[in-house]
């Protein structure tokens, strides 16, 4: 079920209000709330988790010393910040899953089963990345899981594999959670990368800027040096990727090096990078993008993050992907224009204190184009044969997609007509950029004339029970 207008507040009990409404305890949050209140603003950060952190940092408020140890230095650098967000005097509702943003800027949440609302000056969305699909022969079997899962796994409880795993795709997260598996003892029966020569000749031209940026390629460079030291198997641009296993995953089979190879495993880690978390913007009809360099939708913003929709920001990774520290200074621009808007701060103050902020951004995003080219995902990755399930949720395979496009579909929100894609649990978080590039490599178009699925609220389960129950 999907709503389109707000529900109304229940009778006799108005929505609370706040000068600052901030979704998500990540980076982004965390720093945007910081600011607002330095400037007098009322803030509530509303967030799924029982603590400050978001993904990024999850669980860096409880980590024990041996955890912060094997996760390294970048995790531990998110403590202070969250040290900081919990002496700023915002209001942290913890447990909340926001299911509806409106227009008006009112938010919508469910709570320990009760459905609350706040009624907001301003709203800032600052909701992080998710992984991008990897949609390949055998990756919904039990036994794979992506990179990040496996990562929040370690952050949130420790919990880390006993058995050999192989991590397959690209992206640093791929080097960075093999280096913190090396850390913490866990066997590691393969890195299978699919990056190839085509791909450092394309990212050569971006030279440069990796050059700018020596301390992430330094910082790379170290990953993968520790892996080998570590005589971790490691396998080059590898191609034809498909897990192994009738009913549980059992390894993870590939072409390397002209030879067709397998790798022994129950558990298969696949990552290709990650991308905007856009349901919000997307459920808010804010115009969007296409971002060829990083193939995923962006919402267009200005420069302070304000969406088309006044009065709502996006910060951090839900606006493009830029990293923790990218993400932490987005996030502080945002509070600062939020404030300025609702008058407790001069526009003149505000631009002063921004500059030296927008200077440190730019240092920390040089280096993107270069990894942007570098780890750009095969198109035999995102646009799967016709045997592949690309909705997980639905079964939908890829073959059925182009049937649709034969009978005539011509884009995602046809598709859940034809055959339901995007109408299951996940709302299309799984399968949306996957839809579109299947049906925009069909009808021999771009992905920005075929467009995407059109979100609606709710955006996370919510019964009518619990809704009933507000009124």
């Amino acid at each position: 079920m999907a709503f389109e207008a707000s529900p109304p507040a229940a009778a006799g009990r108005p929505a609370e209000t706040v000068d600052i409404a901030i979704v998500g305890a990540g980076p982004a949050g965390m720093a945007a709330a910081i600011a607002a209140r330095r400037h007098g603003a009322s803030v509530v950060l509303l967030d799924e988790q029982a603590a400050a952190g978001g993904q990024i940092y999850r669980g860096i408020t409880t980590a024990p010393t041996q955890r912060l140890d094997v996760l390294g230095p970048d995790y531990g650098a998110g403590a202070s910040l969250a040290k900081d967000f919990a002496a700023s005097g915002a209001r942290h509702i913890t447990g909340a899953a926001v299911w509806q943003v409106t227009a008006e800027r009112q938010v919508h949440y469910l709570q320990g089963g009760g459905v609350r609302s706040l009624q907001a000056d301003r709203v800032l969305l600052c909701t992080g990345a998710m992984e991008r699909p990897f949609p390949i022969p055998g990756w919904t079997l039990p036994g794979v899981l992506t990179a990040g899962a496996a990562q929040i796994l370690l952050k949130g409880s420790g919990m880390a594999p006993t058995q050999p795993v192989v991590l397959a795709g690209c992206g640093p997260l791929l080097y960075l959670l093999g280096w913190q598996y090396v850390r913490a003892g866990v066997p590691i029966a393969a890195i299978v990368d699919t990056t190839d020569g085509s791909d450092y000749r394309r990212a050569i031209r971006h030279a440069g800027g990796a050059l700018a940026g020596w301390r992430y390629l330094k910082k790379g460079l170290s990953l993968m040096a520790a892996l080998k030291q570590a005589k971790v198997p490691f396998y080059k641009g590898a191609t034809e990727l498909h897990v192994l296993g009738v009913g549980q995953a059992s390894g993870l089979g590939f072409v390397s090096g002209g030879t067709l190879r397998t790798v022994d495993s129950p558990l298969v880690l696949l990552h290709q990078g990650v991308v905007p978390n856009t349901q919000f913007s997307w459920s808010l009809r804010a115009k969007h993008a296409w971002d060829e360099a990083q193939l995923c939708w962006s919402p267009v913003t200005d420069a302070w993050g304000e969406l088309d929709v006044p009065g709502i920001f996006v910060a951090g990774d839900s606006g493009g992907i830029g990293g923790a520290r990218v993400a932490a200074l987005q996030g502080e621009l945002a509070g600062l224009a939020a404030v300025t808007q609702n008058g407790k701060l001069a526009a003149a103050t505000r631009d002063g204190l921004a500059a030296p902020l927008q200077a440190e951004m730019r240092e920390h995003l040089f280096i993107r184009p270069f990894l942007d080219a570098l780890y750009r995902p095969k198109k035999a990755n995102r646009i799967p044969a016709d045997g592949t399930i690309v909705c997980r949720c639905e079964e939908v395979t890829a073959g059925d997609i182009r049937s649709y496009v034969e009978l005539g579909c011509t884009g995602p929100n046809q598709a859940k007509s034809f055959g339901r894609c995007g109408m299951g649990p996940c709302q299309g978080r799984q399968c949306g950029l996957t839809v579109t590039e299947v049906i925009a490599d069909a009808r021999g178009m771009t992905p920005e004339q075929i467009g995407y699925f059109r979100i609606r609220p709710p955006i996370k389960p919510i019964t009518l029970g619990e809704l009933a129950r507000e009124a």
